[in-house]
């Protein structure tokens, strides 16, 4: 079980990757953490039925690096994922937040993720009966909204509904999720953001600790958020494509705490886990996929991406791999 609290959590929720389906597995848990220890890391979304009737260690296995790491649940029976709340909570996961903004129409026919932004009863059922199995923090993901709805109306109702269960915190995606007519990687762009609304909210709900996600593409711009009186600031695909830029001086800058990171140590740190990784039969390709961003916008990038791209995925590819494409960095940069 998880020694932090919920002050902890808040304080650690500052600065957040968000979770992202296919990217932010272990393996990338890892390397975000050795790039910034204090910020707060999310697994990919599962569902409350995978873990309850699923391959149940291998969905939810991490690392002990990783803390504090919360899990994502998808779904919308109170009974199930009060299961798989009890479930990641007993294996030591330091919080357990409820998807209401994934707008895949995959999670609309399993009646979860943003299409819940229409029925907040509901979503104050699923939490009071998440939070009733375990002192674990419940955190809530949203949206601003969905299809027709007026995100000024909307909004505000469903914090509402939803913090009376003794929710305290939640990550509000700036946009609208269209549900008819977008897909769900136009959900990630068109959609205007209305950050106003979400700032809006904090003064309206100050007893609550709101974090703000959506098109955050800087630690600039984060801090800017924190400083004009947000709790807290999640980013997410800047935090993938371009991780030395969110992650190696946010516990310096965000924190008040360590130093900047510097991403060829990062790399040196990687080989240990891969060399355990390769040991117990995973292959290289499966940790180096998520390193391909490292060195973005520095001299020597395009040659690391292209090496570990192109002999990663080669039958008994070793950390030497890793190594070669490094001397294409150094070397280049020198």
């Amino acid at each position: 079980m998880t020694d932090l609290t919920a002050a902890d959590l808040n304080r650690h929720a500052r600065l957040s990757v968000a979770p992202m389906m296919d990217w932010t597995d272990r393996h990338c848990r890892h390397l975000h953490r050795l790039m910034s220890s204090q910020a707060l890391l999310y697994t990919e979304m599962v569902t409350a039925a995978a873990v309850v009737h699923g391959d149940t260690l291998r969905l939810l296995a991490y690392g002990p690096a990783e803390h504090p790491v919360a899990l994502q649940l998808g779904g919308s029976d109170p009974a199930l994922l009060a299961q798989a709340t009890r479930i990641g909570a007993d294996m030591g996961y330091d919080e357990v937040n409820l998807n209401c903004g994934c707008p895949s129409d995959r999670v609309q026919s399993g009646r979860f993720g943003a299409i819940l932004m229409t029925e907040p009863d509901l979503v104050a059922d699923c939490v009071a009966a998440m939070q009733a199995v375990t002192g674990v923090p419940v955190t809530v993901k949203c949206r601003i909204g969905v299809d027709d709805q007026d995100p000024a109306q909307v909004l505000p109702d469903f914090l509402s509904r939803v913090s009376a269960t003794g929710v305290t915190r939640f990550t509000i995606h700036a946009r609208k999720a269209w549900l008819q007519g977008l897909s769900p990687k136009e959900n990630r762009d068109i959609p205007p953001l209305d950050y106003d609304l979400v700032m809006a909210m904090k003064a309206a709900f100050p007893h609550l600790h709101l974090s703000v996600n959506g098109g955050i593409t800087s630690l600039d711009q984060a801090q800017d958020f924190l400083d004009a009186g947000m709790d807290g600031v999640m980013v997410g695909r800047a935090a993938y494509h371009d991780p030395c830029a969110i992650l190696l001086d946010a516990d310096c800058r965000i924190y008040g705490r360590g130093h900047t990171g510097d991403p060829v140590a990062v790399v040196h740190a990687m080989l240990p886990y891969i060399a355990d990784h390769l040991a117990a039969g995973g292959r290289l390709g499966q940790v180096t996929r998520h390193m391909l961003g490292l060195f973005q916008g520095q001299p020597g990038a395009r040659q690391w991406r292209r090496f570990l791209s192109e002999n990663a995925h080669v039958d008994g590819a070793s950390p030497q791999v890793v190594l070669d494409a490094l001397d294409r960095v150094t070397t280049h940069a020198a």
